[in-house]
This record gives structure tokens, C-alpha cells and sequence, in this order.
């Protein structure tokens, strides 16, 4: 199995009914969480992770329901709720010993670092997001055939039996889809990495739908109650996004800064598992986003 060199691993309960996280922890100063995105778990920030170890304490954890990390069975819509994810992330950081820390994450988990940040605001000191757009922007972009790209969102909106059955009857070709699909460098993903990713997404297909089950209900409505409500994200915000406006027709800068007053927007070229195509600059951006003033 691969690993993140130097990095040491721990398990984490986080919540009072026993669920635990799977955490790999290395460097020391200044805190800085890192989650994954969709279909990896926390190895995808081994090369960003091992660079910022130099001068950070880095915490990447699996996120529920994905990895090494418990997948407790969807008892309610709040169990995979990013509210509840973003709780998680909390504890771990708590239990590691830091009560503010910097977070970044990438796909999913960039939309559990959103979810962190609008509701642990003196928790969160600085907010990266990787090629995601917030859920409820997401929803409202997608229409027509363009949305046919987002064809998993959909299906894993279903409700429970009919998507978890579909997928676990080739797990493989499916999971592996989006790794072939959504990535401009092959050998960005080398074939242990691969490997280890779609035996962590086969083990876990009831958990991760259950996941984009909540991000097409009960992620939605916590999301336009805070926009409701004009909840803005209080910290510097970063964002990485590929183009997707061009294809969808939607300003992503500008419907990131109705979130997120501070933010520095940046489109970038490469392919959406950044973090492993373009590591150097992904963590030059992270260095930035934590020179800037809380």
C-alpha cells in the first residue's frame, strides 16, 4: 500500500456513536488539513503534503465513508451530510491537539472544507477549494445536455437500493471512469496509487453514495439557509478551478465571491486531480493562501 513518506498514522474517534477516522500526520508548525476528493482518499496530497511537511503540521485523514476511515450505514440524511463530515474534521483536529488550523480540500472534500468553514468560522484560519463549486451553486449551474457530464451526481441522488446495486456490480469500471476521465496526465496516477484507489472505492460504494445523496438534499438546504441567512465565509479563500463556465456557461469566480469575500480566483490548465498533475503549484498556491492575513 502506498503511503506518504514520513507520515505517521493514527485512528480518531469523532463522533459519540463510535465512528473513527483513518489520519496520516507529518511535519511540524503551523497546522494545515488536507481532504481528498472523489475516487481517492487521503494519498491523492502525497506529493503536496510531503512539500508542506517541511514547515506544517499536516493532517490528511480519509473522510467518512471513504478509505481506511469507518463507513457507518446511512441512518438519516445527516449521517454523509457535509455538516457532519466538516464535524468530523473538527474532532480530528481537536484530538491532534489544534483548535485553529487551515484547511484545504480538493472535489469532496473541498465541499466539506466550505461546509467547515461557514460553520466553524473561528475554527477554519484559511480556505482552499480544488475544482469544485459550492452545492448549492453546483445544482443551480448544471442544466441541459452540458449536464450530462454530471451524470454520477444524478444517479447517486437516488434513493437508496437501485444506484448502490448498479455501481457495486462493477465497481471497477465504474470508479474507474472518472480516474480515466477527469485526469490530462496518466502517469500522474501511478498504477499502485490506482490500484489502492479503487480497492478503497469498492470497499465503500453504500458509503459513498450516501455521500452524493446528501449534497443532492440535505447539503442543499444548509447551504441556502446560509445564503439566506448572508453567512459568507470570514477567512481567505482560495480557489483552483479548471474552466468549466466555458462549457456550462457560469461565472465560477463570481459565484465563489458571493461566498467568499477575500478570495483569490485562479483558472488553471491542468486536469482536475491537481494536486497529483501539478503538485508544485498547487502547494505554491497553499503557501500563498497562508502568507495571507486571517
Amino acid at each position: 500500500m502506498p503511503e506518504i513518506p514520513g507520515f505517521a498514522h493514527h485512528r480518531v474517534p469523532v463522533a459519540d456513536d463510535g465512528t473513527a477516522l483513518h489520519v496520516a500526520v507529518g511535519g511540524t508548525g503551523s497546522p494545515i488539513v488536507l481532504l481528498h476528493g472523489f475516487p481517492q482518499t487521503h494519498l491523492m496530497w502525497r506529493h503536496v503534503a510531503a512539500d508542506l511537511a517541511a514547515d506544517h503540521t499536516v493532517i490528511c485523514p480519509d473522510l467518512r465513508g471513504y478509505g481506511a476511515s469507518d463507513k457507518p450505514a446511512e441512518a438519516d440524511p445527516t449521517t454523509y451530510a457535509k455538516r457532519t463530515m466538516a464535524a468530523d474534521i473538527v474532532a480530528v483536529a481537536r484530538a491532534l491537539g489544534h483548535d485553529r488550523f487551515a484547511l484545504a480540500g480538493h472535489d469532496r472534500g473541498a465541499l466539506v472544507a466550505f461546509r467547515a468553514g461557514l460553520d466553524h468560522p473561528d475554527t477554519v484560519t484559511h480556505l482552499a477549494a480544488l475544482d469544485v463549486l459550492p452545492t448549492l451553486d453546483m445544482w443551480q449551474a448544471m442544466h441541459g445536455t452540458t449536464a450530462a457530464v454530471g451524470f454520477h451526481l444524478y444517479l447517486m441522488a437516488q434513493p437508496p437500493g437501485l444506484p448502490e446495486r448498479l455501481i457495486a456490480a462493477a465497481p471497477d469500471d465504474f470508479f474507474g471512469h472518472f480516474l480515466d476521465l477527469w485526469g490530462t496526465d496518466p502517469a500522474a496516477i501511478p498504477a499502485a496509487v490506482r490500484t489502492a484507489y479503487l480497492d478503497a472505492c469498492r470497499a465503500a460504494v453504500p458509503s459513498i453514495v450516501a455521500d452524493y445523496r446528501a449534497s443532492a438534499g440535505v447539503d442543499v438546504a444548509h447551504d441556502q439557509a446560509d445564503r439566506d441567512a448572508g453567512h459568507r465565509l470570514r477567512m481567505p479563500v482560495t480557489v483552483l478551478q479548471q474552466d468549466w463556465g466555458a462549457a456550462l456557461g457560469f461565472d465560477a469566480e463570481a459565484l465563489w465571491r458571493a461566498w467568499a469575500p477575500d478570495l483569490n480566483h485562479r483558472t488553471v490548465s491542468y486536469g482536475h486531480f491537481m494536486a497529483e498533475e501539478a503538485p508544485a503549484d498547487v502547494t505554491k498556491a497553499l503557501r500563498a493562501l497562508l502568507a495571507r492575513r486571517p
